[in-house]
């Protein structure tokens, strides 16, 4: 029996993906998609950095569902894929400058702009309710 590297990893990576997926959120899993959903987006947009560490499984993807339960939410949902869609996350990263690469991550955009950013060492030391809490916050300031 034989499996390639690239099989087992999709199949692996696939309930990690289907925890944002089935929320709501759309993966943008290439450099194109990317740059014809984030920079002339209008409104808000919501994109979430996956990876497949832990903390994106116990704080970040937890705390970005919590999140989206709130009154207010983004006007839009993306996805990308850290390790796995590694094109697609390099184009998305191209708009949170300031900030270097970081995953997990979650961005907040209006307009195209980045207006709030949570990186990884704010999500590996906090719970998902205080993620969702942040990010409620951000929801509230810039999604009205």
């Amino acid at each position: 029996m034989s499996m390639s590297f690239e099989r087992y990893m999709l199949d692996m990576v696939q309930p990690m993906r289907d925890d944002l997926t089935r929320i709501g959120i759309k993966e943008l899993r290439t450099p194109e998609e990317v740059a014809d959903s984030l920079p002339d987006a209008k409104g808000t947009t919501l994109v979430v950095v996956n990876s497949v560490c832990g903390c994106a499984a116990g704080q970040c993807r937890p705390g970005v569902a919590e999140a989206l339960q709130h009154d207010i939410t983004p006007d839009h949902l993306y996805t990308v894929f850290a390790g796995q869609d590694k094109e697609a996350t390099a184009k998305a990263r191209e708009y949170f400058a300031p900030y270097p690469p970081s995953s997990p991550s979650i961005a907040l955009m209006k307009d195209g702009e980045l207006v709030h950013f949570i990186e990884r060492h704010q999500i590996e030391n906090r719970s998902a309710a205080e993620i969702a809490a942040d990010l409620t916050n951000a929801f509230d300031r810039y999604c009205r």
